[in-house]
């Protein structure tokens, strides 16, 4: 079994694991339980925004985008694998900061798996095993940010 698939297979085992349980590191995340300690003045809300906005940026943005343009432009395999090895491993580094290191991991693999696909077909194979898995990730740090704190800070009509 080539690694590309090997961690297409993990990437969807993972994404059904977290279907309908929320990852075990994601509700510690939101509870406060930060392996790294991560947040400034003693408090996780700035980790939990993080966390957020990582998880966000990567499946709705990142990986849509390189879905995307794979399919609608003519851009080669080395480049994608490329801009993949910069742009998600500093991402998935970042998973590893604010609190998930088994996604960080998991997402690392993902990145591991991209430098060695031999096709644009194998690549987006595995870019779309990985935005699956990262959606439903986002779902569950959504679920566990407490979106009631925003209400402190509600918009003055000018």
């Amino acid at each position: 079994m080539s690694l590309v698939t090997e961690v297409i297979a993990e990437l969807d085992a993972e994404r059904e694991r977290i279907w309908l349980d929320c990852p075990q590191e994601v509700t510690d995340m939101g509870r406060g339980r930060i392996p790294r300690r991560t947040g400034s003045h003693g408090q996780y809300l700035t980790t939990l925004i993080f966390a957020e906005g990582e998880a966000r940026t990567l499946s709705d943005e990142f990986l849509w985008g390189i879905i995307e343009l794979s399919e609608t432009e003519q851009l080669d395999l080395h480049t994608l694998q490329a801009i993949v090895r910069q742009i998600v491993g500093y991402k998935a580094d970042f998973f590893d900061f604010v609190g998930m290191p088994q996604a960080a991991g998991l997402v690392h693999r993902y990145v591991q798996a991209t430098q060695v696909a031999e096709s644009l077909d194998e690549f987006l194979a595995l870019t779309r095993a990985a935005i699956s898995y990262v959606n439903k990730l986002h779902m569950w740090v959504d679920a566990v940010f407490p979106w009631g704190v925003t209400n402190g800070f509600k918009r003055v009509d000018a």
